[in-house]
């Protein structure tokens, strides 16, 4: 798979779980015991993330600092994820939500690692 997939993928996932969150934070937040504005902030923050990805993903070569901006992104969410597990009170389905999230954003990490480390892009 070549990164531009990836990043397409991970621009797709990214603004399809911002939407999801804005529109039905309150919702959520009832039935994975988090806190609405954590749900709402983290909707609203994860779609100009998306619109960058798909930008890099659009490029025929994207531009590989942006990239790496992508991945270490990704990574801070993962670490933020597993914050938020500890540091609030979710009922099981919100832990297993954290945990499903924070799992599939770490492959997609690895994927965008493992792809730019087999074949290198321009600066």
């Amino acid at each position: 798979m070549t990164i531009r997939t990836i990043l397409a993928i991970d621009a797709v996932t990214c603004a399809a779980m911002g939407i999801g969150l804005v529109a039905a934070a309150h919702s959520l937040s009832g039935l994975l015991g988090l806190p609405q504005d954590l749900l709402s902030a983290a909707g609203w923050l994860l779609l100009p993330i998306a619109v960058f990805m798909a930008a890099l993903a659009w490029q025929a070569q994207p531009w590989r600092a942006g990239v790496w901006v992508i991945i270490l992104g990704n990574l801070a969410w993962v670490i933020a994820s597993i914050a938020v597990l500890f540091l609030t009170t979710p009922n099981a389905l919100g832990a297993g939500f954290l945990a499903a999230q924070a799992l599939v954003v770490t492959l997609l990490a690895l994927a965008e690692t493992r792809a730019v480390r087999n074949r290198p892009l321009p600066a």
